[in-house]
């Protein structure tokens, strides 16, 4: 798996096409993560415009990066990270979104993925990352804490109030 880091385009120019297309695809494929977050106004209908608009406000929040995942040419992956949190008094970086291609879930891409994360994370000499979980998505959490997350807090998402619990990882070197 490749990890290619995906940089927004120049103001008033869209994404290229053939990626969009890839990217709208993706998620797509995940309409039952897409039903409980509500993040699209119909998740069995995503579309491009909608992954671009998506996307569009992810680079519009600063340290923002957006990686790709790509394994023999395609698209399995995405991950969005943010090098610190808008709360001054949260010192790591945090994991926004690990979403993998839903017909290829359960053959390890997202641990690859996520390990791909955390190397970036320990290459930038950090200790440790975070992220937050909804309370109803009990796959992601068994994912999540599977890999040695744990539970540090429960609270409301910034953006859309949604219950969640904040999970972190010390990232110790490899």
């Amino acid at each position: 798996m490749i990890l290619d880091l995906l940089l927004p385009p120049p103001p008033g120019r869209p994404l290229p096409g053939p990626l969009l297309a890839e990217l709208t695809a993706l998620y797509a494929s995940n309409h039952a993560f897409h039903t409980l977050t509500g993040d699209f106004p119909d998740p069995h209908d995503i579309r491009p415009e909608q992954v671009a608009h998506a996307l569009s406000e992810e680079w519009a929040q600063p340290g923002t990066d957006v990686l790709l995942a790509r394994s023999f040419g395609h698209l399995t992956g995405i991950a969005i990270t943010l090098a610190h949190h808008p709360d001054p008094a949260d010192p790591d970086p945090w994991i926004g979104l690990v979403l993998v291609d839903a017909g290829l879930h359960g053959q390890g891409h997202g641990r690859r993925l996520a390990t791909l994360v955390e190397d970036r994370f320990r290459a930038a000499h950090r200790t440790a990352a975070r992220l937050a979980v909804l309370d109803s998505n009990q796959k992601a959490m068994a994912f999540w804490t599977a890999l040695g997350y744990e539970v540090i807090d429960r609270r409301e998402d910034r953006q859309l109030k949604r219950p969640c619990a904040v999970l972190r990882k010390e990232l110790t070197a490899t």
